[in-house]
C-alpha cells in the first residue's frame, strides 16, 4: 500500500497556519492549506499548496475537506490542527455564546478533525497529528481563563490520543507556542 504523506493544515489564513503551509510546500510536501475563506489564502497556491475550504466549527465542512484529501491521496498523512483563536476577558464577563464558540473552534473542531483522519491513517499504518496548543495550555493568566481552558483540553486530549493510536503507527505531537 502506498503511504500518503499529504499534509492537511487547518487555519491557514494567518500566522502559524500560513507559515506552516508555506514552509512545508517549499520543502516539497503535498500540502492542503485550509481556511474558511480560501480567497484569503490564494497566495499559498503559488507556493504549491492545494486550497480547500474548511471551517472547524462546521461538521459538513470538516467531512468534505477530509474526504477530498482522501479522494486525491488515499489518506491524510499528516494533520496540523492549527485553527484556533484567543477569547480574552474575565471569566465572569465573557458571554456564554463566546465561550461556546471558543470551545467549538479550539477543542471540538480539533477533536473532530482527529476522528475524521484517523481511519485513513490506521488503514495505511502511518500518520502524524500535530495539535497546536499554547503556553496557555500549561500556564494560566487572568483575563484568559476560557482560552487557557481550551488549551489545557488540547493538552489532555493529545496526551490520551497519543497512547490510543501509537500501536497503529500514528504519532501525536503538541506544539506550544510561547514556551
Amino acid at each position: 500500500m502506498n503511504v500518503s504523506k499529504a499534509v492537511l493544515v487547518t487555519g491557514c489564513s494567518s500566522g502559524i497556519g500560513w507559515a506552516t503551509a508555506g514552509r512545508l510546500a517549499d520543502a516539497g510536501w503535498k500540502v492542503y492549506a485550509t481556511a474558511r475563506d480560501v480567497e484569503k489564502i490564494a497566495p499559498l497556491e503559488r507556493r504549491g499548496c492545494e486550497l480547500l475550504p474548511l471551517d472547524v466549527t462546521d461538521e459538513d465542512s470538516m467531512i468534505s475537506a477530509v474526504e477530498e484529501v482522501e479522494r486525491r491521496e488515499g489518506a491524510v498523512g499528516v494533520l496540523v490542527n492549527n485553527a484556533g483563536y484567543s477569547q480574552s476577558g474575565a471569566v465572569e464577563a465573557v458571554p456564554m455564546g463566546k465561550v461556546r464558540r471558543q470551545f467549538e473552534t479550539n477543542v471540538f473542531g480539533l477533536a473532530r478533525m482527529c476522528q475524521l483522519v484517523l481511519p485513513g491513517m490506521r488503514r495505511q499504518g502511518y500518520g502524524r497529528i500535530v495539535n497546536l496548543s499554547s503556553m496557555g495550555g500549561k500556564l494560566t493568566f487572568p483575563g484568559g481563563g476560557y482560552y487557557h481552558a481550551t488549551k489545557h483540553a488540547v493538552e489532555a486530549l493529545s496526551d490520551a490520543l497519543r497512547f490510543e493510536v501509537e500501536g497503529f503507527g500514528v504519532r501525536v505531537s503538541v506544539v506550544e507556542p510561547g514556551l
